[in-house]
């Protein structure tokens, strides 16, 4: 009887090939980095009468921002355009995303859409987001059977 040496490492290795080909077959590499590129992170807090939403985009100026509010959704996109830059002996290196973005953030209330108010300082967005009337004070009466 001959003996199998086993070999976990080199499966793994296998199995971590098969998994790239698989994934280069479904979704091309440019889209896989375009979509990857720059997702801004997102921060949502809740008071009685409103949410505020943060939004972590440093590096993009105000006009560069397309905010768009609807009674259920925030919609926020943009683009964090790249800086060109040479140099004649040496290697730069970015480690910086860039790219468009878009992040569509659902809202667990409603909200009243034409009294938003936004403010961009340091690189976060920062968006007041007041609720509809009849969510502020929304009392519901349970009957007990």
């Amino acid at each position: 009887m001959a003996l199998i040496r086993l070999e976990p490492f080199r499966e793994i290795d296998t199995i971590q090939r098969q998994m790239n080909r698989l994934l280069d077959e479904i979704m091309p590499k440019e889209v896989m980095y375009d979509r990857a590129s720059f997702i801004p992170a997102a921060e949502l807090e809740e008071t009685p009468e409103a949410f505020t939403l943060k939004l972590e985009v440093p590096g993009l100026n105000a006009e560069d921002l397309d905010i768009q509010v609807t009674a259920e959704s925030v919609s926020i996109a943009g683009e964090r355009r790249s800086e060109k830059t040479s140099e004649d002996n040496g290697v730069s290196r970015s480690e910086f995303r860039y790219g468009k973005f878009q992040r569509v953030i659902p809202l667990p209330n409603r909200v009243q859409n034409n009294h938003v108010e936004a403010e961009y300082k340091d690189g976060i967005l920062h968006l007041t987001l007041p609720k509809v009337e009849e969510e502020q004070h929304k009392v519901v009466k349970v009957k007990v059977g």
